[in-house]
């Protein structure tokens, strides 16, 4: 199944991102910055890896990972987290956890778009 988000996919439209930002902490310059971003974001498969480019005139990120386990992750607004990236159903979901809180990306496709459907924060 995850051969189906295997593609390269553009940014076409964000809603609640400063919102998202904001909620994290990112400062009013960089939330600036990325509210008017537009990244590309590629993803491929390599074996049972799995390599996801965010790329943008701001800044480049690349992680990879295998399915269910956890890896070391630097996000795009510098944190440090511990993630895992896992498919449920047709929906791919990316958990970061990092200093008691943690958030959750759900990815799905429909027609033919890669759609973030949640992004949500938590304290645990």
């Amino acid at each position: 199944m995850v051969d189906a988000f295997c593609a390269t996919w553009k940014l076409i439209d964000s809603q609640n991102f400063d919102e998202y930002m904001k909620a994290l902490g990112v400062g009013f310059a960089t939330r600036q910055v990325g509210n008017v971003t537009k990244p590309t974001v590629v993803i491929s498969q390599e074996g049972d890896k799995i390599i996801v480019k965010t790329l943008s005139t701001f800044k480049n990120t690349e992680i990879s990972f295998t399915l269910g386990e956890e890896f070391d992750e630097t996000t795009a607004d510098d944190r440090n987290v511990k993630s895992t990236v896992s498919l449920d159903g047709d929906k791919l979901v990316h958990v970061q956890k990092w200093d008691g809180k943690e958030t959750k990306f759900v990815r799905e496709i429909k027609d033919g778009k890669l759609i973030m459907v949640k992004r949500k924060i938590s304290v645990v």
